[in-house]
């Protein structure tokens, strides 16, 4: 599989392009209220960062399990967990930009907007694999599936004739249910 043209420009911007901005806007704070209070900042946004992922995590812990306790798919579930792991780790890495990043993908209110992105990412990924965003009934806004306006046909399963002399047959017992004869595969 190839990778995509993005990957190398984005890593390059995530490891080299981001401390660079980092440091500069380290610098620029520090000059305006100074190293102590500089240093006491980076630490509160590390504590406020743990409490709030310990907090968000939880609840999103909690909304996956109702969600597979329901039976539907837990799509958006699953990734609001992503999110707030990734926003409570950017809250703890030292620096600013990656703070309000972090900020945006743990709170509520604002988890949405990159939620919508980390959806429309997975969708682009799954059609470029020639799958198309049908293979995914409700998960991530996909079209396919019931009650999301999806195709379904109606049918009904019906068992086929087991071919004579196969070794994978069934035979009613009196009491029942089928009783399966045990045989081999041989390639």
């Amino acid at each position: 599989m190839s990778r995509p043209r993005w990957l190398v420009p984005a890593l390059l911007v995530v490891f080299i392009g981001l401390p660079v901005l980092e440091v500069l806007i380290l610098v620029k704070v520090g000059d305006l209220i100074g190293l102590w209070p500089t240093i006491g900042l980076l630490v509160l946004t590390a504590v406020l960062g743990t409490w709030l992922m310990r907090r968000e995590g939880t609840k999103a812990w909690r909304a996956l399990i109702d969600a597979f306790g329901s039976g539907k798919v837990p799509s958006r579930e699953l990734s609001d967990g992503a999110l707030v792991l990734a926003g409570g780790l950017l809250l703890t890495l030292p620096g600013f930009t990656t703070d309000v990043v972090g900020l945006v993908c743990l709170l509520p209110f604002t988890r949405a907007i990159p939620r919508r992105l980390l959806t429309a990412m997975a969708e682009h990924q799954v059609e470029s694999l020639g799958l198309g965003s049908g293979m995914l009934p409700g998960a991530m806004g996909g079209r396919g599936g019931r009650g999301r306006g999806g195709d379904v046909i109606p049918g009904e399963v019906v068992e086929p004739d087991p071919a004579p002399g196969s070794a994978s047959t069934t035979k009613k017992t009196p009491d029942g249910p089928p009783r399966a004869i045990e045989g081999s595969v041989i390639d």
